[in-house]
């Protein structure tokens, strides 16, 4: 039994954090996890700047609405997901995620949440488990799947290098420099066939 776990920002979807930093004139926010391989400190530093700037959650979803997936990715989804059962691990947050699900035809998605105080600050965020990507994967292995996984960034590696097939999707030079005996693609194309022959 196979199933594939791809991430979603920078594979389905444009980064979100990056749309909202250009929205909101903020650069310093364009930082994420193909810069920063600790999550915890990047989100710690991400709603520090937020706090800063007096923004909330009402204003990031307000981008979020705007966000399109990328283009192809639905498509990719749906005949991926007409061949095996696809999820979405991802480190975003279920307030962000679900106007993007519902774009993306509603895939499954594995995330995390925000705390959000009454008048729309986040005041923190709830890892859904530790290391989420890897141990969702190791989870599903110890039920009887193998697992395929594919993501573009240093969070995205657990999961992909202790997978049966694992890929890079629009990496940057330095992930793909790093890791060489990964497969590396940029289409969505190249990625469905080398899912395909491994499933």
């Amino acid at each position: 039994m196979n199933i594939v776990c791809l991430d979603l920002e920078g594979v389905l979807v444009p980064e979100i954090w990056i749309a909202f930093a250009k929205e909101s004139g903020i650069p310093e926010l364009t930082r994420t996890t193909r810069e920063e391989p600790d999550y915890d400190k990047l989100m710690r530093w991400r709603l520090g700047i937020l706090k800063e700037h007096g923004l909330g959650l009402k204003e990031i979803q307000a981008t979020i609405a705007k966000i399109d997936p990328l283009p192809g990715a639905r498509e990719f989804l749906d005949k991926l997901r007409a061949m095996t059962q696809v999820i979405i691990i991802s480190d975003t947050f279920s307030q962000f995620a679900t106007p993007l699900m519902e774009k993306l035809g509603w895939p499954t998605i594995f995330c995390n949440s925000l705390e959000v105080a009454e008048d729309g600050t986040i005041t923190d965020f709830k890892m859904r488990i530790e290391n989420s990507k890897l141990t969702t994967i190791k989870a599903l292995q110890s039920i009887g799947y193998d697992t395929i996984a594919a993501g573009d960034s240093y969070n995205d590696l657990g999961m992909i290098l202790n997978s049966k097939a694992g890929f890079l999707f629009r990496s940057t030079e330095s992930i793909k420099k790093d890791y060489p005996q990964l497969p590396a693609f940029e289409s969505y194309d190249e990625l469905l066939v080398n899912i395909e022959k491994v499933l």
